[in-house]
């Protein structure tokens, strides 16, 4: 295989890749996951749910990659308003995440698509507001959404050795302005956008714009680009917490691309991989709180399910009938009357019928 060089006429940035066969697995696992969870029939509640989880998720995973003390719980609590006990600056980093991702959904307009598109092209002032948003209160006002002005490098924390020397103050400028001319242009959309998200991530970490916070403003462009480009997938994921709990390999598959002297591939394979096994587990859950696609294709709408009914569901899914003596089985804790009450629910929706009247009587999904 080749690399490829992705020419975009305007700009000198040209991002070299091998489309190789992790990464096309990868973007399969991905494309079949996202079919699932996008036209799963789900209650709107869950869907809410899952969204405040991949959130919750995103914030603190995304803030304790980056040296970030406070646990889940802490993390969660303070989302929700509550006060606890912990450094203020932790606290002020899961506030401000909040707030990225906040104005990150509001830039979610899908970018347009070459045949009457027409979504605003993504921005620079866009990547300065969301370290604004991310060092507030952290930094001094002169650095927030401001290029660093001061030469840098990044050492290995634990052998104190140089690991890469970001370029030049005076260098950020024409390279971040190279960047975006690819992210917008026709060839750059040419690259499907799950590499493009993977290349917006690298590229920002790689400049290392500013002078803390780069690896927060990257991974929440990288979520903008997936928005807005037709991976939003319902909000439902976090690639961060990935990334955190694979943090050594994360770090490496970076560091990877100056030792192949600019080929993406490896961070590409990382990438994706990322994404795959996050999807995946949200696709499994969503099966389990889900019905079947031809409920909703019969239907032509949502079907409002509790929690028992879905379980319900579940069992006649994998079973022909579902008898009273095997839902006393799935709900031991649960009253004969309560359990009959969602099971007529679930008739009167149209989803299952009931054969015989006796105590032989079982139930059974509707064809």
């Amino acid at each position: 295989m080749r690399l490829i060089p992705v020419s975009t006429g305007t700009s000198m940035f040209k991002p070299k890749f091998i489309i190789t066969n992790p990464i096309l697995k990868h973007i399969g696992v991905i494309d079949a996951a996202k079919e699932v969870i996008d036209f799963a029939v789900m209650v709107p509640a869950w869907e809410a749910k899952f969204q405040e989880e991949a959130r919750i998720r995103t914030v603190h995973y995304g803030t304790r990659i980056e040296g970030n003390e406070l646990n889940f719980s802490q993390a969660q609590r303070v989302l929700e308003g509550e006060k606890v006990l912990a450094r203020d600056r932790d606290v002020q980093e899961v506030i401000n995440y909040r707030n990225v991702l906040d104005y990150i959904d509001k830039l979610g307009e899908r970018f347009g698509d070459g045949a009457g598109g027409s979504a605003v092209a993504y921005s620079e002032s866009w990547l300065k507001k969301i370290h604004k948003l991310t060092s507030e209160r952290i930094l001094d006002k002169k650095d927030c959404g401001e290029y660093r002005k001061n030469r840098v490098v990044i050492k290995n924390s634990q052998t104190g050795e140089v690991s890469f020397r970001p370029p030049l103050p005076v260098e950020i400028k024409i390279q971040i302005e190279e960047f975006f001319a690819w992210l917008n242009s026709d060839e750059g959309r040419d690259v499907h956008s799950i590499l493009r998200a993977g290349i917006t991530h690298y590229e920002l970490v790689r400049i290392h714009l500013f002078v803390d916070g780069n690896g927060r403003v990257a991974r929440a462009l990288t979520s903008l680009v997936l928005f807005r480009e037709e991976y939003d997938i319902k909000k439902f994921f976090s690639l961060e917490e990935y990334f955190d709990k694979n943090s050594e390999d994360y770090y490496k598959a970076l560091q990877s691309v100056m030792k192949k002297r600019g080929d993406l591939t490896k961070w590409l394979e990382f990438f994706t991989k990322a994404l795959a096994v996050e999807l995946n587990k949200i696709k499994e859950r969503v099966r389990s709180l889900s019905i079947d696609f031809r409920w909703r294709d019969r239907l032509g709408r949502q079907i409002a399910l509790s929690e028992r009914q879905i379980k319900l569901i579940e069992f006649l899914s994998d079973n022909d009938r579902l008898y009273m003596r095997e839902a006393r089985k799935i709900f031991p804790m649960i009253s004969d009357d309560t359990i009959l009450r969602d099971l007529k629910d679930l008739m009167e929706k149209g989803v299952i019928k009931k054969k015989g009247s006796t105590k032989a009587a079982y139930y059974m999904m509707r064809r």
